[in-house]
């Protein structure tokens, strides 16, 4: 057991599957959740998920020693800094946020002496959202990118971080909050960006003519767009440059394409494939 109790702040998909997990693998004692919307917490709960919830925050963290904020990303370090306010000195904060340097630089300086943050980000997601879609092993085999002491924290905080996660079944992988936001702008948010572009200029009634290959491309785009919106604006200069990037990829795209170049072509989709191929299943 790594921690006697933990408190999960917004019990959606990912807060609902922290709880299920640290409840199903004995990582924790006591999970307690803390989320607004009171529905959500009772479908979880009901779920073996918690067992204590609260809606006032205070009250929801006293006694944990970690505090895992499972938010949209534009409220993670308001909670954080407001939170700490309330915890007992040794105790840790962590995140699920999908972007990184923004609430670095927002809670820097704004923790009581004693209480640490270690940013985290499951890549553990789905276009599904709300507790009703947790499950215990939706961080099993999947990497959890850990940020390393960016406060210059006791190296062993960050340690003590990377375990929980890897209790939960995650790889653990340990870089720099900037490092994190410029690759995950590639490999997690223009993709996103992309997916609901070719939504968007798809007409319903040709729905009907679709296949295998539009849903696969597509299935994100089902994501919450109000959550999404916030990720893309704490991101917005690395997405930026993701994007300027695979503009010039489709503008090479579409000069072999104008001018004939069937060589240029093949070679052209085939390092995308080699780069698919690469991935696995």
């Amino acid at each position: 057991m790594l921690f006697d109790q933990i408190t999960i702040v917004g019990v959606g998909l990912i807060g609902g599957s922290v709880g299920l997990a640290a409840k199903s693998r004995g990582v924790v004692g006591r999970v307690v959740g803390v989320d607004r919307n009171t529905d959500a917490i009772a479908r979880v709960l009901a779920g073996a998920a918690l067992d204590d919830y609260r809606t006032d925050l205070a009250e929801g963290v006293a006694g944990s020693g970690l505090v895992v904020v499972c938010t949209p990303v534009d409220r993670i370090a308001e909670v954080i800094i407001a939170a700490a306010q309330y915890v007992k000195p040794g105790t840790l904060f962590t995140d699920a946020g999908s972007t990184k340097a923004a609430i670095v630089a927002a809670v820097r300086g704004n923790l009581p002496q004693g209480v640490e943050y270690v940013p985290a980000h499951p890549l553990a997601g789905s276009e599904k959202s709300g507790s009703g879609f947790s499950c215990a092993d939706l961080f099993v085999n999947r990497v959890t990118a850990v940020i390393m002491s960016p406060f210059g924290a006791n190296w062993e905080r960050t340690l003590a971080v990377g375990r929980f996660w890897e209790a939960l079944g995650s790889r653990v992988v340990l870089m720099n909050a900037e490092e994190h936001d410029r690759t995950l702008a590639f490999t997690s948010h223009l993709p996103h960006a992309v997916a609901s572009a070719v939504a968007g200029v798809t007409q319903s009634d040709w729905l009907r003519l679709t296949a295998g290959g539009f849903r696969d491309v597509t299935r994100v785009a089902a994501g919450d767009p109000e959550l999404w919106a916030a990720i893309f604006a704490a991101n917005k200069d690395s997405v930026l440059s993701a994007l300027s990037t695979f503009t010039q990829r489709l503008q090479e795209f579409r000069s072999l394409l104008e001018t004939g170049d069937h060589a240029g072509l093949v070679q052209w989709l085939t390092e995308g494939k080699q780069v698919r191929d690469a991935l696995g299943t």
